[in-house]
């Protein structure tokens, strides 16, 4: 998986999590907030922690956030801030920017102003959302350790028609070293599927593994595409 270089402003618990999983995953990640505090608690844990007012749009430009291709705007409750950051991220032509929303309201106001997507934290954990949109191809997925969790992912083409054996998917001792727990299609559920199970187009796979072998699976694709 290629790394790629993700800003994070706001450093609560969402924007913290999120920080932590992506740079986990392998990517370049500069964090920022306007609490000192939760920048020391990062230091060393992502590539760059750094103190400072985002809605400074000069500061932004020092810190060289405008040569960054990803951001994720996980400011909580100050909503005009939110908004101030967001903006100010499309001014400098982020080319992918998600922001964080308090409400339905507030999150097309953001659409509205340039964020490519919105998240709700009451729905989405910052370590699921950093599986989800950064290993593109995966639906949904349900952390279970730092690097190991079961991830919700479209069957990719060059599955369709093979079995399971002829994959590689026999057991999680086979090429890609994950387990399918279970196969979506349509209306029915394949639970713990036999190795001579034929992939169907458009169905969905439950797959167990780390990170690494999951994206081994799914290959690699633009998130831009994704979003």
């Amino acid at each position: 998986m290629a790394s790629r270089q993700i800003v994070v402003i706001g450093l609560g618990r969402f924007g913290t999590r999120a920080a932590r999983t992506l740079y986990q995953l392998g990517h370049d990640v500069m964090a920022i907030d306007l609490d000192d505090r939760k920048v020391q608690a990062l230091t060393g844990v992502v590539t760059h922690a750094v103190q400072a007012d985002a809605t400074d749009e000069v500061m932004l430009k020092e810190l060289g956030v405008d040569n960054f291709h990803y951001a994720i705007v996980a400011i909580g409750r100050n909503t005009e801030a939110s908004i101030m950051v967001t903006v100010l991220l499309r001014d400098l032509e982020i080319p992918v920017i998600v922001s964080r929303a308090q409400s339905e309201l507030h999150g097309e106001t953001l659409k509205r102003i340039g964020a490519s997507k919105t998240v709700f934290p009451e729905k989405d954990v910052g370590a699921s959302l950093a599986h989800d949109l950064f290993l593109p191809g995966v639906e949904q997925y349900l952390e279970l350790t730092s690097s190991f969790g079961i991830s919700r992912v479209l069957v990719p083409i060059k599955y369709v028609g093979h079995s399971l054996k002829d994959s590689g998917f026999s057991n999680a001792r086979d090429k890609y070293g994950v387990v399918i727990l279970a196969i979506q299609r349509r209306d029915d559920v394949i639970l713990n599927p036999d190795e001579d199970e034929l992939f169907v187009d458009d169905d969905v796979l439950l797959i167990a593994g780390t990170d690494d072998r999951v994206v081994r699976v799914i290959g690699t694709q633009s998130l831009e595409n994704e979003i």
